[in-house]
Formats: C-alpha cells, sequence, structure tokens
C-alpha cells in the first residue's frame, strides 16, 4: 500500500500552492454567482440560459426552491461528465463548485431583497451579465465547471467537432425560448443581451485586456530595423527567415511585442529606417519572459532569453 502511495505521488504529485489558488478561485466565483442569481436574476426573471434559467421555470410552476431545483437537475449531467470528461478530476471540483452555489442560492435567497435592487430591466441584464460573467470566469480560471449546459455542450462537442460557441446559442437558446414562453418575450430579449454580457465578461476574466501589440514586420534591412527597435523601445527582437511564395526571393522577418502607447512610435521608426517594409500589427493578451518593460518611458527589465 505505501509503495502504491509512493507511486501515485511520484506520477502524479500535488501542487498545493497551485491547489490552493484554483480552490480560491473557485470558491471566490461561486459566491459571485449566487450574489447574481439572488440579487439579479431572481428578482428580475432573467437568466442568460443554463441551470439557472431552468431553475426559475421549475420554481414558477412547481415552487421547488430555486438551488434545490439547480442541484436536481445538476445530478445527471455531473454523473455524464464523470463517464465523458475526466473522471475524478472532473468530479472533485464541478461537485465543491455545484454544492456551493446550488446551496448557497438558497441558504443567502432571506439576506436579498425580494424586489432586487433596481427596476430598469436593461440594467439588470447588463450587471447581471458582468457579475455572473465575471465569477464564471474565475471557476473556469480555477480549473473547475458550473454543472449545467456546459457539461451537455462539451460532451456534444467532443462527439460531433461542432464548436463550443455554437453549441452554447443553441442550447442556452432554448432554455431562454422557454423563459420567454414562461415570463414574457421582453425577459426573453433581456436574457439574450445578459448571455451575450456574460461571454465578454468570461472571456475578459480567462484572457484578460488585449493589451499587447504582437509585431511582424518583412524588411530588406533587418539589422537597421532590429537596432532601432531595441534601441529606441527597449524591446526584444526575434529574427528568422523566410520566403515570398511568389518571388522565391529570401527576406528577413523580425517579431516583437509592443505595448499600446508605443504603436506609433514603432511605426514611425520603421517607416524612417525603411519605408518599403511589410508590417504587421496584431493583438495579444498576455506576455511572459524576453524583456518585459512599461511604455517607452520606462526601463527594460531584461530576461535571460532575449526576445519575445
Amino acid at each position: 500500500m505505501a509503495a502504491f502511495k509512493a507511486y501515485l505521488m511520484r506520477v502524479s504529485p500535488i501542487n498545493w500552492r497551485e491547489t490552493m489558488r484554483n480552490y480560491v478561485f473557485l470558491t471566490v466565483g461561486a459566491l459571485m454567482m449566487i450574489v447574481n442569481f439572488n440579487l439579479l436574476m431572481t428578482p428580475g426573471n432573467i437568466a442568460p440560459g443554463g441551470m439557472g434559467g431552468l431553475s426559475l421555470i421549475l420554481n414558477y410552476y412547481t415552487g421547488i426552491p430555486r438551488g434545490v431545483g439547480m442541484l436536481l437537475m445538476s445530478t445527471p449531467l455531473i454523473a455524464l461528465g464523470f463517464w465523458q470528461l475526466g473522471r475524478f478530476r472532473f468530479l472533485v471540483r464541478t461537485l465543491y463548485v455545484t454544492i456551493i452555489y446550488t446551496i448557497g442560492v438558497d441558504l443567502t435567497a432571506r439576506f436579498f431583497p425580494a424586489q432586487g435592487i433596481v427596476d430598469d430591466l436593461l440594467l439588470t441584464a447588463l450587471f447581471g451579465g458582468v457579475l455572473g460573467g465575471i465569477g464564471y470566469g474565475l471557476v473556469v480560471h480555477g480549473r473547475g465547471m458550473v454543472s449545467g449546459t456546459g457539461i451537455i455542450s462539451r460532451v456534444i462537442q467532443l462527439r460531433t467537432g461542432i464548436p463550443l460557441s455554437q453549441l452554447y446559442v443553441f442550447i442556452d437558446g432554448f432554455v431562454i425560448i422557454a423563459l420567454g414562453l414562461t415570463f414574457g418575450w421582453e425577459r426573453a430579449l433581456y436574457g439574450l443581451i445578459m448571455l451575450f454580457v456574460w461571454g465578454l465578461a468570461s472571456d475578459y476574466v480567462l484572457e484578460g485586456p488585449s493589451v499587447v501589440r504582437v509585431v511582424f514586420i518583412v524588411t530588406d534591412l533587418p539589422e537597421a530595423v532590429g537596432a532601432v527597435l531595441m534601441e529606441r523601445l527597449r524591446v526584444g527582437v526575434t529574427r528568422w527567415v523566410g520566403e515570398g511564395m511568389y518571388t522565391h526571393e529570401t527576406r528577413a522577418i523580425l517579431f516583437c511585442t509592443v505595448a499600446r502607447p508605443d504603436v506609433e512610435v514603432l511605426s514611425s521608426a520603421v517607416s524612417e529606417i525603411d519605408p518599403d517594409a511589410f508590417v504587421v500589427i496584431g493583438q495579444g493578451h498576455q506576455t511572459r519572459g524576453g524583456m518585459v518593460r512599461p511604455p517607452v518611458f520606462g526601463k527594460p527589465q531584461p530576461a535571460e532569453v532575449d526576445g519575445a
């Protein structure tokens, strides 16, 4: 038995710092979703689909507490996820979030005003999407999942290859239609707004703000262009050789990342050295390693590897 435990620790050691960090994200995310459900979704009878929307419908017709309803409907989905999406790695974190969320909704409902905090349904939809999306994003960032239509979407995606975004719209769309039949089409339309904002907020939490600019430069003067970029912008520059498919000529390609305020400085510097250079500037969300620094007025912080 001791040998088997030692084998498990060697094959799959537990990173306790990362595990604790993930459970903090899971807990905070679940709590934010509880606040959102009781403070905004329930008073307005607005939901972006999912188990939350189904629980509002179930409560309306049967009187079953909303949290209990979500837990009852989530149980078979958790079993499906256990079977299809990762066994115990999936089960532990999903159960943790689901139990906190569903039980917390009913236990804390008495502490929230039944009429909500605003009468404007548009504000309810917008702020419900922001608060719920941030909470959901934190849960996913902690490598967890709220049991619900996301499990169904993920299983279908693995089986059919249909993009998750399409499956979410399709499945949650049916729930929003059911909400419209129950509470009126006005609330269904506000539910679509909440769904859209929810997705934006979740993506923002998971990917971060698009504050980095990714730059590709095709030039005949790589040494001069690279030198001016490193001197003026204090960024690492990576160079490789490419071949034009039409001309079959060899050209140098430079790559670097800069902050948004530095884009104009970069464009001017490249145009000054090589007016014929081909420059492509895209968006990035995060950088790690290389020379990481603030915009041009800051000082560079050299890393072990010079480059982006």
